[in-house]
C-alpha cells in the first residue's frame, strides 16, 4: 500500500472501481456503503461537451477522499445569518478533503464559487445529496462533482448550513467525518476509515482476480467454470 494520501489516491483511481470495492466490503459485512443511485458526476448529468475543454485530463468523472461532513437544513424565509455556516464550513477544507452535504432539497447546495473556494483550499472534490447549479462554470474548473441534478434555485433563502464535522445520513449509509469517500461513473461508495486499508488491499486482490476471469471466459472457460475456479464472477 503506498505511503501517502497523493500516492494512494492515485492508486485507487488506477486501479479500483466502485463495484469491486462494494463487493468487499458486502464480504466483510458492510453492506450498506453506497449512496443512493441518484447521485451521479455532474458531468455525466449534462451535455457536458458544450463546457469543457477535452484538451485538458478530466477529472470530474472519478473522486478519492476523506470526507469532510456538512449538515444542512430547508428554511422558509431569510435566516437571521444567510447561508448560516456555509462560509466557516468552506473556509475550514483541508487538502484531500471532499464536501459531502445532506439535508436540505429546496435549493441548490452547490455553484460556481463555492467550487472556487473549495479548490483553493487544497479539496478535491463534493458529494452532495441534493443539486448543484452555475453548470458550465462549475465544470470548466475541472472539479469532481457528484449531485442528484441540477437547480438555479439558490440557497441563500432556502438552505441553512447548521454543523459541519459531524456524522450524517445520507440513503442507508452513515459517514463519519474522516471516512474515505470513492465516486465514479457508477455510484458513489462510503469507506469507514477504521477499515480502510484492509478494504483497499483486498480490492486490489480482487480487480486482478477479474481480470484473470475475464481472460478465461474469452478464452472459452464458462461461467461456471471460472467461478468454481477463481470464485469471482
Amino acid at each position: 500500500m503506498k505511503k501517502n494520501d497523493e500516492e494512494l489516491f492515485a492508486l485507487i483511481k488506477e486501479k479500483l472501481y466502485t463495484p469491486v470495492v462494494g463487493d468487499i466490503l458486502d464480504q466483510m459485512g458492510y453492506c450498506h456503503q453506497f449512496l443512493p443511485a441518484y447521485i451521479k458526476p455532474l458531468e455525466s448529468l449534462v451535455p457536458s461537451d458544450a463546457y469543457i475543454d477535452r484538451t485538458e485530463e478530466d477529472h470530474r468523472l472519478k473522486l478519492v477522499g476523506y470526507a469532510c461532513t456538512v449538515l444542512e437544513n430547508d428554511v422558509f424565509g431569510p435566516p437571521k445569518k444567510p447561508f448560516g455556516l456555509l462560509t466557516e464550513a468552506l473556509d475550514q477544507l483541508r487538502p484531500n478533503e471532499i464536501f459531502v452535504a445532506t439535508g436540505a432539497h429546496n435549493s441548490a447546495l452547490w455553484g460556481e464559487l463555492l467550487t472556487a473556494t473549495a479548490k483553493k483550499r487544497g479539496a478535491i472534490g463534493a458529494v452532495l445529496d441534493g443539486y448543484s447549479r452555475d453548470t458550465p462554470q462549475v465544470l470548466s474548473q475541472n472539479f469532481p462533482v457528484f449531485c442528484s441534478a441540477t437547480w438555479a434555485q439558490d440557497s441563500s433563502v432556502r438552505t441553512y448550513v447548521c454543523d459541519f464535522r459531524c456524522t450524517i445520513e445520507i440513503g442507508q449509509v452513515t459517514i463519519h467525518d474522516g471516512d474515505l469517500i470513492f465516486g465514479d461513473i457508477d455510484g458513489v461508495l462510503v469507506i469507514p476509515k477504521e477499515i480502510m486499508h484492509e478494504v483497499l488491499e483486498k480490492a486490489l486482490i480482487k480487480a486482478s482476480g477479474e481480470k484473470k476471469v475475464r481472460n478465461a471466459i474469452e478464452n472459452g472457460m464458462s461461467a461456471t467454470e471460472a467461478f468454481a475456479t477463481f470464485g469471482i464472477l
